[in-house]
């Protein structure tokens, strides 16, 4: 997936000034000890930022967006139940939309880390009754739908992330390999053309748009998108492979076998077997 960044809730922050010992009351204690906690996450002191949160949680037991990014300590730190469990009490006691929502969101990132897409795409389904503007969370719904097989539910996600945000590359080159998926390889070229546009250097949208071209016997111009992505990532082995493939399916045979031997040379086994039976 994309974005597979998690939301920090931030409230209004104190002077770090501020003791601890001098607070007034324990609200007062537990925002201090949640500052600290983010100043913790923030330089990737994920252990660090739990003991913090967990102070601010004992002091004000109704902190929810200090369970929200207690959750997202823990989830750095590969503790999927403990997360799950802060992002549900996060949602439990925040009367406020965008606290719940960035809950979720992060609770559907962590199921989709599990691989439990059914769960994600409910998760981002709460998100987006709650942000009905929120690109991110279409794009990853159309991820986990994606990894179900649902190719058409993916693209109506990932075309309503492109609505709400049309120069996202990644949008157009997730929304091509669910048309590619489905054979429609036109409207897969057309979402590359997109992401290229969008991000010349972006090797991988050639690579996909040339295979999409050698699906319709377009040999001549994937060679050409195959000729970008060697010239971005010159080690490639697979690239020099569909290269040369192309380039012996329109009788190209002398560069058809340069092409195999170099991918050989890369480490690729198929591009041996390709020599034995083409190139003697």
């Amino acid at each position: 997936m994309k974005k597979m960044v998690l939301y920090i809730m931030v409230i209004m922050v104190l002077p770090f000034l501020l003791v601890i010992a001098s607070c007034k009351n324990k609200k007062d204690k537990a925002k201090t000890y949640y500052e600290s906690g983010l100043a913790d996450y923030e330089s990737q002191d994920y252990y660090g930022a739990i003991w913090d949160y967990n102070r601010a949680i004992k002091l004000n037991p109704d902190f929810a967006v200090a369970y929200l990014d207690r959750g997202n300590a823990k989830y750095e730190t590969k503790d999927y139940f403990g997360a799950r469990q802060d992002y549900n009490k996060a949602i439990k006691l925040s009367p406020n939309d965008t606290i719940k929502s960035k809950a979720y969101y992060n609770r559907g990132l962590l199921e989709y880390e599990l691989g439990n897409y059914i769960k994600a795409i409910q998760c981002y389904n709460k998100v987006i009754r709650l942000a009905p503007d929120d690109e991110d969370a279409y794009y990853n719904r159309g991820g986990a739908k994606y990894e179900l097989q649902d190719y058409r539910g993916a693209i109506k996600d990932y075309n309503k992330a492109i609505k709400l945000d049309p120069d996202d590359a990644m949008n157009y080159f997730k929304c091509g390999n669910a048309k590619s998926d489905l054979k429609d390889y036109r409207g897969a070229i057309k979402d590359y053309n997109k992401v290229i546009k969008l991000d010349p250097d972006y090797a991988v949208a050639y690579y996909n748009r040339g295979l999409a071209k050698c699906e319709l016997q377009d040999y001549r111009e994937a060679i050409k998108d195959f000729d970008k992505v060697i010239k971005l990532h010159p080690g490639l082995a697979k690239a020099y492979f569909i290269r040369g493939t192309a380039r012996y399916t329109i009788g190209e045979i002398e560069g058809a076998c340069s092409d195999f031997r170099k991918s050989g040379e890369l480490g690729s086994k198929a591009a041996y077997d390709a020599i034995k039976e083409y190139c003697q």
